[in-house]
Formats: structure tokens, C-alpha cells, sequence
């Protein structure tokens, strides 16, 4: 097995990228640069903190070239496709986006792997998969689904860390680790799997509820004016 195989990975998950961040502008109503914009961040914005976090040249960015003018071709027709075909990519949505998560949490951690600690490698494996999106929802005005969804970042950083501990080294291992990746993170969208939440929005509504009740129970019990 040839490590090229990631080559092919990296560009299908560009493509699911680059068109999920192009279906969101124009949720948004954003023009065409904007699609463009927000269609080229979430594909190589993750890609880009990553290399700041571990001091790589970000002007590597320019030497994907292919990457680039593939990811270009796929908002360009997610602009023009018709909406019922956009409605039938959304319901295959997250099993491309389950492989672009996979082959840039791998490719992250791969940067990083030899040249930082554990650590940074787990970093770098988690922005290089979720960075992008992250970005995306902020730029459109969102709350980052990545941060309040189904279990999605710790899938990257588990690859992070099987790579940074040198549990998968050889281009047959990191493809298992690749295929892994990809069966959890559907495991959890179909299982609606959630990390452990506290909402204090709605514990202080509960609470002030309760104090209104009991408020208005001591109101009630007390003697009206006139009563004998």
C-alpha cells in the first residue's frame, strides 16, 4: 500500500470541505465570495493554525496547488448545482465529512509526529480536522458545531494520539487508523453519542422558576386585608 492513498483521502475530503462551507454561506445568503471565502476556510483553515502551532511555513499552503484548484471546482458547481441535488448531498453529508476529519486529523498529526511532544501532536492532529469548521461557523455567525454536536473532535485527537504513541506507523496501519476514525464518527452521528454537558441557562431558568413559585405560595398564604 502506498502512502499516496492519503493524497487521494486529502482531496476527497477537501472537496467535502470546500462544498460544506460553500452550502453554508448560501444558507447564510452570502455572494459569491462569500462562498468562495467561507468554502476555502473550512477546506485549509485548519491546515493553516496548524502550522503556527507547530511552526511550519504557512506559505506551504501555496505549494497545494491541486488541492487548491480542486477544492475551487467543487464550490463552483455547489453554486450553481440545483437545491434538490444540494438537499441530497446534506443527507450524505456526514460520511464525507467523516472522511475529511479522518484523512487531515492523520495528516496533522503526521506534521507534527518527531518534532513535538505527544501533545502537540494531538493538537495539531484535532485543528487540522475541526479548525476549519470551527472558523466556518464563526464566520457565518454561529455557534461552532463541533463544540456542542456529536462527539467529533475527541475522534481526532484519538488519531493524534495513536500516531504521537506510535501505534500506527505504516501506510497498511495509518489506513486502519483512517477507516477506525471514519466507523466512530458515524457510530456517533447514528447514536447521537454526546459528550457530558451542564447548561447553566437552564439550570438559573429552573432556578428562577422556583423562586417565583415559592413566592407566589408565600403570597398566597398569607391573611387578605378584611378576612375575619
Amino acid at each position: 500500500m502506498d502512502m499516496d492513498i492519503f493524497t487521494w483521502l486529502s482531496i476527497i475530503g477537501t472537496i467535502a470541505f470546500a462544498v460544506s462551507g460553500a452550502i453554508v454561506a448560501m444558507e447564510e445568503e452570502y455572494d459569491i465570495l462569500g462562498v468562495f471565502v467561507l468554502g476555502l476556510v473550512t477546506a485549509f483553515g485548519g491546515g493553516v493554525v496548524r502550522n503556527l502551532l507547530i511552526a511550519v511555513p504557512i506559505s506551504t499552503l501555496w505549494t497545494q496547488g491541486m488541492l487548491l484548484k480542486t477544492a475551487v471546482i467543487a464550490m463552483a458547481i455547489a453554486f450553481v448545482m440545483p437545491a434538490k441535488w444540494i438537499q441530497r448531498w446534506r443527507k450524505s453529508e456526514a460520511f464525507f465529512d467523516a472522511i475529511g476529519l479522518s484523512a487531515f486529523a492523520i495528516q496533522g498529526a503526521l506534521y507534527a509526529t518527531g518534532k513535538h511532544p505527544l501533545s502537540a501532536v494531538i493538537v495539531a492532529a484535532m485543528l487540522t480536522g475541526i479548525g476549519g469548521g470551527m472558523i466556518r461557523d464563526v464566520l457565518a455567525g454561529r455557534k461552532p458545531l463541533v463544540l456542542r454536536d456529536e462527539i467529533y473532535a475527541v475522534w481526532a485527537m484519538g488519531a493524534g494520539a495513536a500516531i504521537g504513541l506510535g501505534w500506527f506507523q505504516t501506510p497498511l496501519e495509518l489506513f486502519i487508523l483512517f477507516c477506525i476514525v471514519i466507523v466512530f464518527r458515524m457510530l456517533s452521528v447514528h447514536y447521537k453519542w454526546r459528550l457530558p454537558r451542564r447548561s447553566l441557562k437552564f439550570t438559573l431558568a429552573q432556578s428562577v422558576h422556583a423562586e417565583e413559585q415559592r413566592a407566589a405560595m408565600q403570597e398566597s398564604d398569607q391573611p387578605k386585608e378584611g378576612r375575619p
